[in-house]
């Protein structure tokens, strides 16, 4: 199962990542906490994927807007705890 980062932290973390993805791991990269692409190791298969519906983070609600400064550490909060 892959690891949920979101864009910020792959920024940010990005040479970790790497690392990470040579060593065989997986990462799910979210842009406005919804799943946006995947991270995989070039030699391996491609993932199955479930409908987007299907998936319990592009059905949370909203949290904030885009006004509020503290909108994306809310968003954070709130899904990741």
């Amino acid at each position: 199962m892959p690891v949920m980062i979101s864009a910020k932290q792959l920024r940010a973390q990005l040479q970790d990542v790497v690392e990470k993805v040579r060593q065989g791991g997986r990462f799910t990269v979210l842009y406005r906490s919804r799943p946006a692409f995947d991270i995989v190791p070039v030699s391996s298969t491609p993932m199955e994927s479930a409908p987007l519906e299907s998936d319990p983070l592009y059905r949370a609600p909203s949290v904030g807007s885009s006004e509020a400064g503290d909108a994306a550490a809310r968003h954070d909060e709130v899904l990741y705890r």
